[in-house]
C-alpha cells in the first residue's frame, strides 16, 4: 500500500475513534458530571402501566430498583435508566442482558461498577427491558 493511502486510512481511523469517544458521552462531556438522576416527577406516566409490562415492573423492583431507583429514576448507588444515555440506539437491549449476566465496568457515571445480578434469568431481563423501554417512551426519550 502506498503512503498516501495509509495516511488517509490513519486519518479516517482517528476521526472514527474520536466520534465513538464523543458518542459515548453526553453532549461531548462526561455524563456523570452533566446529568444527575431524573426525578420521578419527570418520568411520571400519564396512563396506567399496561398489563404486558407488570411482570417486568415487579422484576425491576426486585432486582434493579435498589440501585436504579423507583421507575429507573436513579439513586445515589446507581444511575437513572430512564435517561437518554440508555435509549436503544446508545444502549441496545443486549447491553442490559450483558450487564445483568456479567456485570459492567462504570463508563458513563461515577457510581462504580455494576455487579453481575445473581438470580436473574435472561427471560427476567427481557421483561425488565420491556418495562424500562416503556418508561423511556413515556418520558419522551425515544
Amino acid at each position: 500500500m502506498n503512503n498516501d493511502v495509509l495516511t488517509m486510512l490513519r486519518g479516517i481511523t482517528g476521526v472514527l475513534c474520536c466520534m465513538m469517544w464523543v458518542g459515548c458521552s453526553e453532549n461531548g462531556t462526561n455524563a456523570g458530571e452533566s446529568s444527575g438522576p431524573v426525578s420521578t416527577t419527570q418520568i411520571a406516566v400519564e396512563k396506567e402501566l399496561p398489563l404486558e409490562f407488570k411482570e417486568g415492573e415487579t422484576k425491576f423492583n426486585t432486582f434493579c430498583s435498589p440501585c436504579h431507583g423507583e421507575q429507573g429514576s436513579g439513586t445515589p448507588q446507581g444511575p437513572p435508566l430512564v435517561h437518554k444515555i440508555y435509549e436503544p440506539n446508545h444502549h441496545a437491549d443486549m447491553a442490559f442482558q450483558r450487564a445483568a449476566a456479567q456485570g459492567v465496568k462504570a463508563h458513563h457515571w461515577q457510581f462504580g461498577n455494576t455487579p453481575k445480578i445473581e438470580g436473574v434469568t435472561t427471560g427476567d431481563v427481557t421483561q425488565i427491558i420491556s418495562y424500562i423501554r416503556w418508561l423511556q417512551r413515556q418520558a419522551g426519550i425515544y
